[in-house]
């Protein structure tokens, strides 16, 4: 650990050597880290599934509404990562350290801002979402538990995101990885040996997370293990660092918050063919993040790379790192797409033993893996404007990918046309071909604009 003391700058100078190996060195240890989240979140699925299909539609429930919290957390730690990763590439150190400071009370604000909101509203927030009934008392029982660990995520975020903009994706890594193993391990037993049930498996998120947040303060500001440092007693609020991480991390969050309202919307669509249904789409979006886990990797590697080529003044870098970057995830998204319409049925029999479910599930897989590769293309070009320091292209992507195609296609197909649950899925799709081809032709453009900037300067 201590021979990450002062290692920003050379990271720094690594990776301008060899863009290509720093793509693999930034997004394996996020590969890994998502991987083994994944994992839990199957996992914890397959325990939950143990107690019905009620418990499983429960917990689907919940999916979208952690998913907006996080969503946040994540879309202001891009915001932040983009910052520190330009101000160390500009060899700027002490407004990257005031950064980090900013990007750690953001965290806490927000955390404390949504731990509020979800207990005072929990039973309105899924009423709204569509549970009843018993899906209804299982959901809240889940989510008034959860709602607590909001506070610990979002930190665990925050000091992610700083890490991250140092190009230390190793120290997460370990720290996150550690509690969702500890989470692993708790659920059985809170679940089933204590018989919580759905309470449980809330429960042990909540403290494997609170443990991860103490394990992040003691790495940071008792062994001091990060190249950015904090000097809270010092602190100077900066409008200039503010506005440069809000430009970046509040169109990211945005963004979030309207996949996860998306998800709401879609929980709402499906909801209308009952329990089961929404039960298979929660199967079908787990499964989801086994191919979102080496493509978001991969994309969040040019959030750093990006911003430090650009703070160091070596665009020329930039290109030629997007491109093989996109290959790459692109042959994940093929393999993992080809893997998932082979063995649908057999993934889904992991989740539940319905057969109506897994009917359900499989016919979600196989039309949504159709869209994997130009899913892959437009999260890395999403990626690569946060780097540029924009966050407005990667909102206006999404807002045009669910807002004004797949919502309204899904509502529209099914409600007014009569459709079954595979036009939600096809909507899923369409949505995702139109707007990567956008993402691709957009990325194009700005970077050409950026080369040329730099040219005129150097002129």
């Amino acid at each position: 650990m201590a021979a990450m003391l002062g290692g920003g700058k050379n990271r720094l100078a690594e990776f301008v050597a060899n863009p290509r190996r720093a793509v693999w060195v930034l997004s394996l240890p996020v590969m890994a880290g998502m991987a083994i989240q994944t994992l839990y979140n199957i996992i914890d699925m397959i325990f939950v599934g143990r107690l019905g299909g009620d418990a499983l539609a429960a917990l689907t429930f919940n999916m979208p509404i952690s998913f907006f919290a996080m969503g946040v957390a994540f879309g202001l730690g891009a915001g932040a990562t983009s910052v520190i990763a330009r101000y160390i590439g500009a060899d700027d150190k002490t407004s990257a350290d005031n950064a980090a400071e900013h990007a750690l009370l953001v965290g806490l604000g927000t955390g404390a801002l949504f731990v509020t909101g979800a207990v005072v509203f929990k039973v309105q927030i899924l009423d709204l979402l569509g549970a009843d009934g018993e899906v209804l008392s299982l959901g809240t029982e889940y989510f008034e538990t959860v709602a607590f660990g909001f506070l610990f995520q979002i930190l665990n975020v925050s000091f992610s995101a700083v890490m991250g903009g140092e190009g230390d994706t190793r120290t997460p890594l370990a720290l996150q990885g550690s509690g969702t193993l500890v989470n692993m391990l708790l659920d059985p037993i809170f679940i089933f040996s204590l018989g919580m049930g759905v309470r449980g498996a809330a429960l042990a998120t909540v403290i494997s997370q609170a443990l991860v947040l103490v394990t992040f303060i003691g790495y940071v500001f008792v062994r001091k293990g990060t190249y950015v440092q904090f000097h809270f007693r010092d602190f100077q609020p900066s409008a200039r660092i503010a506005a440069d991480i809000l430009r970046v991390g509040l169109p990211a969050s945005v963004s979030m918050v309207i996949m996860s309202v998306g998800g709401m919307f879609y929980n709402r669509i499906v909801s209308a063919f009952g329990a089961h249904a929404v039960a298979g789409l929660g199967i079908g979006g787990r499964m989801d993040a086994l191919f979102f886990l080496p493509v978001f990797a991969l994309a969040t590697s040019q959030v750093t790379l990006v911003g430090m080529f650009v703070g160091a003044n070596r665009v020329d870098l930039i290109r030629s790192t997007v491109k093989y970057t996109v290959l790459r995830a692109e042959v994940f998204a093929i393999v993992i797409g080809i893997s998932f319409w082979v063995f649908a049925p057999q993934l889904a029999a992991w989740f539940t033993h319905e057969p109506r479910i897994i009917d359900i599930a499989v016919g979600y897989i196989r039309v949504i893996c159709c869209a994997f590769p130009f899913l892959a293309v437009g999260i890395v070009c999403g990626r690569v404007f946060q780097g540029l320091g924009s966050g407005m292209p990667g909102l206006l992507l999404t807002s045009l990918r669910i807002v004004l195609i797949s919502v309204p296609l899904a509502w529209t197909l099914t409600h007014h046309f009569g459709y079954g649950l595979q036009a939600v899925w096809i909507s899923f799709a369409i949505s995702g071909l139109f707007t990567s081809i956008l993402a691709v032709t957009w990325v194009h453009l700005r970077l050409r604009r950026v080369e040329l900037e730099v040219a005129m300067t150097r002129a």
